[in-house]
């Protein structure tokens, strides 16, 4: 493997990592009406589309993991939600055409919403008394709206970077 690969390796990583702690730590910042955007699933989808179920995957491992150690959850609680719409963004990119904006607002507010309720599933197995339905109302749709809205931010700010974008070599390049 040679060093710039390594490096995009190690940029990729410390970036997923960056995210999940800005996350868990300061994003409450940019809280709306309770709600905050999901930076992982956005790194996540961007990743899935451009670089493939793999990198996608990946990053569901490397942001769940630090999700699950600075939040209060079981470990793995964050992980299989996010590897497995990590899998499956990867997969649907290679059959959507993900080059218009529109596309890929929707395929993160899906992927959001498909998240979500995963990860109310796994809380509701652990707790039988959870009120799912009213959990799915009033905090996944919001955020799946949110996290949705981001997108066009996020995506442009990744594009535009020479670790991650259309420029960085070694890679087959942006799809979208």
């Amino acid at each position: 493997m040679g060093s710039f690969t390594m490096r995009r390796h190690v940029y990729w990583a410390a970036l997923v990592v960056a995210a999940a702690l800005i996350e868990a730590s300061w994003l409450g910042v940019i809280r709306l009406q309770g709600v905050m955007p999901d930076l992982i699933l956005l790194l996540l989808i961007y990743f899935g589309v451009t670089k493939g179920d793999e990198r996608a995957m990946f990053t569901g491992l490397i942001g769940g993991l630090v999700q699950d150690v600075t939040g209060d959850t079981l470990l793995g609680h964050h992980v299989l939600p996010l590897v497995a719409v990590g899998f499956i963004v990867g997969r649907l990119s290679e059959r959507l055409v993900t080059g218009h904006p529109s596309v890929k607002v929707a395929l993160v507010f899906c992927a959001s919403l498909f998240h979500g309720l995963l990860f109310i599933s796994i809380s509701y197995f652990q707790n039988p008394e959870l009120n799912a339905l009213y959990l799915f109302g009033v905090s996944v749709i919001p955020r799946a709206f949110y996290t949705a809205l981001m997108t066009p931010l996020i995506f442009f700010a990744l594009e535009r970077s020479r670790h991650f974008g259309a420029d960085s070599t070694g890679d087959a390049g942006v799809k979208a």
